[in-house]
């Protein structure tokens, strides 16, 4: 998700909410939402007919502030603190599951998270606020690691001169700050022009998900999900990326074209079940009116599919388009 300007402090509003309620309606029987945040899509599905949504979030503090406004919906909401990997453990047999790739406006606005580069704050991005942080990843990681995160997971060219500049400057002194980093990043491309995006937002893309295992998990949510699912229950994916997009895309593609032509990734099946059937095979994007009321939106892709009852297939997370770093990580 693009990073948002410090001055932004409207509530979070959840992308392309009224397409997705249309292209799974009739919203029914129990849903769960994957990415909590500030509830916008919880409180969405609620409104328009689901009986109850379980909200996972693996941030101890999206789940502080969501029981505060759930408080009034009684036994419709529940809240597990989890990730994306483990959906089918918190619940089975669901009516619908939705995600939402973007990283939250909440978590963006307390410089004391270290997500943003636009504020200063501790060097941490940690979701789940537990494990290695932005720090210990920066500070110690080898060069050529740093390159290759910078490069695939933010597809940032200049890689490796930032890698190389980042190790330099931390033999000088531990990097502690995200305006530290930001400097870091800044100092190896040209100037930004007006309009354009700020020089460190492909870094900090990368940092954050290593830190957290993004597409790792995106992969492993989407697994679970089709675990989850009860027949003819939905799977809504918004993502704000390529990558991402890709990931999903490949995903639905691979477990809705029924199999038997294979790829230059994986075999030829002569009879593969068909695990979903795809409302559109292409995303679904925000319309003119959505775009001026919630800039968010303008890069922001939704997927919609409907679960079959074949058993679960395998994947091929390569195949998938999912970056790889050395070690297969």
């Amino acid at each position: 998700m693009p990073e948002t300007s410090p001055q932004t402090a409207a509530p979070h509003i959840p992308v392309l909410i009224a397409p997705l309620i249309a292209a799974a309606a009739p919203i029914s029987g129990t849903w769960l939402d994957g990415t909590l945040g500030a509830g916008g899509y919880a409180r969405a599905l609620l409104e328009a007919g689901a009986d109850k949504v379980i909200g996972v979030d693996r941030d101890p503090a999206a789940l502080a502030m969501a029981a505060q406004w759930a408080a009034p919906y009684g036994d419709r909401v529940e809240l597990v603190e989890g990730v994306f990997s483990k959906l089918d453990e918190y619940a089975s047999d669901l009516d619908g599951i939705v995600l939402d790739l973007g990283v939250s406006s909440m978590q963006l606005d307390q410089a004391q998270r270290g997500f943003s580069f636009m504020r200063d704050g501790p060097l941490d991005m940690r979701m789940s606020q537990e494990g290695p942080s932005a720090a210990d990843l920066v500070n110690n990681a080898e060069e050529g690691e740093l390159a290759d995160i910078l490069y695939l997971y933010g597809e940032e060219r200049a890689s490796r001169r930032i890698a190389k500049s980042i190790v330099r400057r931390r033999g000088e002194a531990p990097i502690t700050s995200t305006l530290q980093l930001a400097e870091i990043v800044e100092k190896c491309l040209p100037r930004s022009k007006p309009g354009q995006a700020h020089p460190a937002t492909r870094s900090f893309q990368a940092i954050r998900i290593a830190v957290n295992d993004e597409y790792g998990e995106l992969i492993g949510g989407l697994e679970a999900a089709e675990r989850a699912l009860r027949p003819g229950g939905a799977l809504a994916v918004v993502t704000f990326h390529s990558i991402e997009d890709r990931m999903v895309k490949r995903f639905l593609q691979d477990r809705s074209d029924g199999g038997g032509g294979g790829s230059r990734h994986a075999p030829e099946q002569a009879t593969q079940a068909r695990q979903f059937t795809q409302i559109s095979r292409k995303a679904i994007t925000a319309d003119d009116a959505e775009l001026a009321a919630n800039p968010r939106s303008r890069s922001a892709k939704l997927r919609v599919a409907i679960r079959t009852d074949a058993a679960p297939g395998i994947t091929d997370r390569k195949s998938m388009g999912m970056p790889m770093l050395k070690g297969g990580k």
